[in-house]
């Protein structure tokens, strides 16, 4: 184990005793000025992100990456926004969440407490660096921050300017530690650190979350691929599933919660794949790749294979499938969905039902877009990723997700017979 990631874990456990005990007061005014720093020093934020797409270009690396990686003034001023609404949700930490009275007279409780120290690893989108932060230390966590190299100088500023706010208010800044070597080396180390770190959350491309996942001794919270489909039934509103599917599809192309997939129903399938055809391959010049049913009745759609459709493309490229009835709909899309988020449109109710019953992903939506799936959106103010897994958090990862239970007991003197 190197020296470097070594002191880093020290630090972060120092650090973690002090943040744990820190009041809401406290927090809430720390993140207020971490809000407004942001603005104050917009400037240079956008400069240091700059040189960032600058280098990303110079690799070729995709349009959706760089719409990843890419901040203005909007998303600046939406991460200052995502800390003030953090600020103003309520503090798990301490909560009581149960108290029994047992036959003995023993009172046993169930308290929320913070995890400690959270590493996350992930990639490219520097507002990360800002959610996790606010997510974690609202929730009385120290984080250790790994992105990737494409938004090194992005979020090297972001996290000193954060640092600078815990110094200025009495906090031990290793509240936040960024790590700004990027080897995988000492992502492999980080993975090893349990003297030091209690949780690693993985956020971006299946191999980084794989590689953490089959390596990790440290326990993890897996965030998941955004293979999202949407289900076309029989009985549509056509001018609402066309604004969900391009809502969902062509908003932005690089987040995991963009529609990959879609799954029509075969009774709407000739009256709507032309005028999906039209909307996202004329319009927005997304390629779509279909199955024999969907290339007979649209030509011009490309052939798909077996691997399209488990594929998260993050691209303008979208898979279909045309099916007989919601059954097989609901059949297909559990085999080949990651488990993050999907969406059925339809006027029939009880189809609609089934679908959010019988579907095995983090979120379900009916006649809505599957974008919503989104920590802001759900009302947290920001969050770590979406959770695909099911032990101890699945979804958009707020602050509740980033707390445990602690027993805590109370008697008279009782002894155990």
């Amino acid at each position: 184990m190197s020296t470097y990631i070594t002191e880093i874990g020290k630090r972060a456990k120092i650090a973690s005793v002090a943040v744990k005990n820190l009041s809401t007061d406290v927090k809430n005014r720390i993140l207020r000025e971490c809000s407004e720093t942001l603005k104050e020093n917009m400037d240079m934020i956008l400069e240091a992100n700059r040189k960032d797409v600058e280098a990303a270009k110079a690799k070729g690396i995709s349009e959706a990456m760089l719409d990843r990686l890419a901040l203005n003034e909007k998303r600046i001023l939406d991460m200052a926004a995502g800390l003030i609404t953090v600020m103003g949700l309520p503090d798990p930490v301490g909560e009581v969440v149960s108290m029994t009275l047992r036959p003995n007279g023993l009172q046993i409780g169930k308290k929320r407490v913070p995890l400690g120290v959270i590493a996350l690893i992930y990639e490219s989108r520097p507002n990360v660096t800002i959610d996790a932060f606010g997510l974690c230390f609202k929730a009385g966590n120290v984080s250790i921050l790994r992105g990737g190299s494409d938004a090194v100088n992005t979020n090297a500023i972001l996290s000193q300017l954060m640092r600078d706010i815990l110094n200025e208010n009495g906090t031990n800044p290793d509240a936040l530690i960024f790590l700004e070597k990027t080897d995988r080396e000492y992502v492999n180390e980080l993975m090893k650190l349990n003297d030091y770190v209690d949780v690693i959350i993985p956020r971006g491309g299946a191999s980084l979350i794989d590689n953490v996942v089959q390596n990790s001794t440290v326990p993890v919270i897996q965030t998941g691929i955004g293979n999202c489909h949407i289900y076309i039934d029989k009985l549509i509103d056509d001018e609402m599933a066309l604004n969900i599917i391009e809502n969902a599809k062509t908003q932005r192309y690089g987040v995991c919660n963009a529609c990959e997939s879609l799954v029509i129903h075969e009774e709407s399938s000739e009256r709507i794949i032309p005028k999906i055809y039209e909307l996202l391959t004329v319009k927005h010049g997304v390629e779509i790749r279909g199955d024999e049913r969907a290339r007979a009745i649209c030509p011009e759609i490309k052939p798909a294979t077996d691997e399209d459709y488990y594929e998260e493309y993050l691209d303008k490229i979208v898979s279909m499938k045309v099916v007989d009835h919601t059954p097989e709909a609901i059949d297909w899309i559990n085999e080949h969905s990651s488990g993050h988020s999907e969406a059925i449109v339809t006027k029939n109710y009880n189809h609609a039902m089934r679908f959010l019953n019988e579907i095995d992903s983090a979120a379900v939506y009916v006649n809505a877009s599957t974008r919503f799936t989104d920590g802001a959106e759900f009302g947290y103010g920001a969050e770590i990723g979406i959770s695909t897994q099911k032990l101890h958090a699945r979804g958009p990862l707020g602050l509740h997700e980033l707390t445990t239970i602690k027993y805590i007991i109370f008697g008279t003197g009782q002894i155990r017979e």
